[in-house]
């Protein structure tokens, strides 16, 4: 279910719900403001549990998520998650500070976009952006 949002003269505009999942309460204050300024719905979670209990009961468009999570690595979630919603194999986006081949190659496997921590904002915002090309606009409404 996505998120009605209004936004001028009483209309109604549908906002995309990102899930960020993170470990760093900084991070998901940081992303949570920066994606709500850039018209997303924000959910955030830091854990693995954590976005997988999220996950049972709402729905998200995209999924943004830190690899190293201390209690269920990131790739983990994201085979569980994508196998009850399918639209998450193509609608999510790892972080990671991790800069080892073995972590480019769980990233890779997933087949999903990657930013490095530490990340600009900016680019970030552009990576979740493309992962919605279907809907041919931003967040806001406005075509891209």
């Amino acid at each position: 279910m996505r998120v009605m949002s209004e936004i001028k003269d009483g209309m109604f505009s549908e906002r995309l719900r990102v899930l960020v999942v993170d470990d760093e309460p900084a991070i998901c204050r940081v992303l949570t403001i920066a994606l709500t300024r850039a018209g997303y719905d924000v959910v955030t979670a830091q854990s693995g549990d954590g976005a997988l209990s999220v996950l049972s009961t709402e729905h998200v468009d995209v999924m943004v998520i830190d690899l190293l999570i201390p209690d269920t690595r990131g790739d983990v979630v994201f085979e569980i998650a994508a196998a009850t919603h399918p639209h998450l194999r193509h609608q999510t986006l790892f972080m990671t500070g991790d800069i080892s081949e073995r972590a480019d190659k769980l990233i890779l496997s997933c087949k999903c976009p990657s930013v490095r921590k530490p990340f600009e904002l900016k680019e970030l915002i552009g990576v979740v952006q493309a992962l919605v090309p279907h809907l041919g606009r931003d967040a806001r409404g406005q075509s891209a």
